[in-house]
C-alpha cells in the first residue's frame, strides 16, 4: 500500500514539474523556429573568412546559438557546403547546433540546474570545435 501511495506522490510531482516547466520549453522551441526562419542561409556562407581556426569559433558560435535538430542539419550541412562554406565551418557549425543550446539555456537550467547547464554547454561548445577541427583533419582538408 506504500508503495502506491510513493508511486501516486511521485507520478504528481513529476506532472506538476512539466506543468510549470511547460511555458518555459514552448518558449524556447519558438525563438529556435523563428531564429532559423528569419535568417536566410546565404549569410552563413558571406560570415566565414576560410581560416579554418577561426571558422571552427564562428561556426561554433553561431550554431551555440541557432539550436536545432539532428535531422535537419543533413539538408543544412549540404547546403552550406554548396555555398562554400569550408567543411570545419560546418562541422563545428552542426555539432554545435545540436549540442549546444544558448536559446534553451533557460530552461536547462531550470530543469537541470544552473551550474550544470552552464558546464554542459560550455563543453559541448569546445568539443564542437575539436571534434569539427579533427573531421577536417581525418577527411584531410585541413
Amino acid at each position: 500500500m506504500k508503495d502506491k501511495k510513493q508511486l501516486k506522490q511521485a507520478v504528481f510531482k513529476a506532472a506538476k514539474q512539466l506543468w510549470r516547466t511547460f511555458p518555459v520549453l514552448v518558449g524556447a522551441m519558438l525563438l529556435v523556429s523563428l531564429a532559423s526562419a528569419l535568417i536566410p542561409k546565404e549569410i552563413y556562407a558571406a560570415i566565414f573568412s576560410l581560416n579554418p581556426i577561426l571558422d571552427s569559433f564562428i561556426g561554433a558560435f553561431i550554431g551555440s546559438i541557432l539550436a536545432g535538430n539532428p535531422v535537419t542539419s543533413y539538408i543544412l550541412g549540404g547546403e552550406f557546403l554548396k555555398q562554400g562554406v569550408s567543411l570545419v565551418a560546418v562541422s563545428a557549425f552542426l555539432i554545435a547546433w545540436v549540442t549546444v543550446g544558448i536559446v534553451q539555456l533557460p530552461a536547462e537550467s531550470m530543469l537541470l540546474g544552473r551550474r550544470f547547464a552552464f558546464i554542459r554547454n560550455i563543453t559541448a561548445f569546445f568539443f564542437a570545435i575539436i571534434s569539427a577541427v579533427a573531421t577536417a583533419l581525418i577527411i584531410g582538408v585541413l
